[in-house]
């Protein structure tokens, strides 16, 4: 039997290092050759690291959050026989700059650690009225107690704090049963002066959540965009009612194969429309080389929110494409990152970002510059509205206001001003969108 000292590949790209997300192995686990056993995180994208041999592992180096050299030794693994030599080269890195060797993990890291079963406290004096299985579990203070995400929700929603919530499984973990015992037996709780006490006791449980992977990621772009670019933001709203009969109409004559508009494809042909009179708008702001890269082609990123966290899909070439094509575009790419499955290619590359959260509600927002572009356009609630016409009669409007933030070091305000109007115009207008 040989060991195997398993090195972080080279991922391509020029890429020195990259952040440990998830290990799918442990310590004892046996492993093949080609297995999904990590999945770490570079400055473009996730990517899945394969073993290289078969056999057991025998230790893991790094935790999830760390970040690691090109080069480092993360896993140690028993093999049978002696290690072939062209399988031992494909795991030198190809960088020159990496460490010769990671410090040598005695004890497995990746083996979860065992919860310290709670020292047994004498539980409070219950109510006269109150079931004995009500009292307080023996837990030490601010300790949180130990539950499923499922009985934790049902918790939330019951406004039941489980630290006064006795649990029968491993470890005073609190069950299902646990939680229909407490809420069958009226869920009263002892109060500090003695007496039966309201069930909405406070809740004082905490959870510190290590901030790793690609929300990490997302925190140091907005601090970067926040810190780097003076942002100005400017709002008004638009009168989408012409637009929103022109959708509905198009939606109901659609055919089978085409795919439901929303107004997003609406607010990119506009975008399309407007661009070329502002190119500053449509550009990349180097700050380290003063330089700026307009882009005759726009690229359009769709801000949007995933269980992993926020993506920006992107819409190459919106200028090449119909309204229907750009709708199929949207769907595609809000799915595959939804999914998880969006490309590398297809969250990069971005010259222009719209960002919504129209549907959940408000009529404001800020939205943050995509770094490096120097604009992005925020869509907002769309809202049935009184408004004069032009006869000065009060009439029902949809109205809705666009909130679009601008590198203020590469547009000035009156020009966010005018590109805004310019989108403005071609929405209160919907037919002008589709002329030449």
């Amino acid at each position: 039997m040989s060991e195997y000292k398993y090195k972080l590949p080279d991922v391509g790209e020029g890429v020195v290092e990259a952040e440990i997300v998830e290990w799918h192995i442990k310590v004892g686990d046996k492993v093949t050759e080609d297995q999904h056993i990590l999945d770490v995180m570079t400055d473009k994208a996730t990517v899945e690291i394969p073993c290289a041999v078969n056999g057991v592992v025998k230790s893991i180096v790094g935790e999830p959050g760390e970040v690691i050299a090109v080069g480092t030794e993360i896993l140690v693994i028993n093999v049978d026989g002696e290690v072939p030599d062209d399988v031992e080269n494909t795991a030198e890195p190809e960088t020159q700059d990496a460490p010769k060797e990671a410090p040598k993990a005695e004890a497995p890291k990746a083996e979860p650690k065992a919860e310290p079963k709670p020292e047994p406290e004498p539980a409070p004096k219950p109510a006269a009225a109150a079931p004995a299985k009500t009292a307080a579990p023996a837990r030490s203070n601010g300790e949180r107690p130990l539950a499923s995400p499922a009985v934790r929700q049902r918790a939330l929603e019951a406004d039941i704090d489980l630290a006064h919530v006795p649990g029968s499984g491993p470890a005073g973990r609190i069950t299902h049963t646990d939680l229909d015992d407490f809420i069958a037996a009226g869920g009263r709780l002892v109060s500090k002066a003695g007496g039966a006490g309201s069930s909405r006791a406070p809740r004082t449980g905490k959870e510190d959540i290590k901030v790793i992977g690609l929300r990490r990621k997302i925190a140091e772009n907005m601090a970067h965009a926040k810190r780097t670019i003076p942002h100005i933001t400017y709002v008004d709203e638009i009168d989408l009612t012409a637009l929103e009969d022109l959708r509905a109409h198009m939606n109901a004559k659609k055919s089978d194969d085409q795919t439901k508009l929303t107004i997003i494809p609406f607010l990119v042909m506009a975008l399309v429309k407007s661009l070329p009179k502002f190119p500053q708008a449509n550009a990349h702001f180097d700050t380290d080389g003063s330089l700026l890269t307009q882009h005759d082609g726009i690229h359009c990123g769709i801000a949007a929110a995933t269980p992993n966290g926020l993506m920006v899909p992107v819409i190459k070439h919106a200028e090449s494409l119909d309204i229907w094509e750009v709708a199929a575009e949207v769907k595609r790419l809000g799915d595959a990152a939804k999914a998880g499955n969006c490309t590398k290619d297809e969250l990069t590359g971005s010259t222009i970002t719209i960002t919504s959260l129209g549907a959940i509600g408000g009529i404001v927002t800020t939205p943050v510059i995509n770094h490096p572009e120097t604009a992005i356009i925020g869509v907002n609630k769309m809202q049935t509205l009184p408004r004069y016409d032009r006869e000065g009669r009060v009439v029902p409007k949809k109205i809705m206001n666009l909130s679009s933030s601008f590198d203020h070091r590469i547009v000035d305000g009156y020009e966010a001003a005018l590109l805004v109007q310019e989108m403005k115009g071609y929405l209160e207008n919907p037919a002008t969108l589709f002329m030449d």
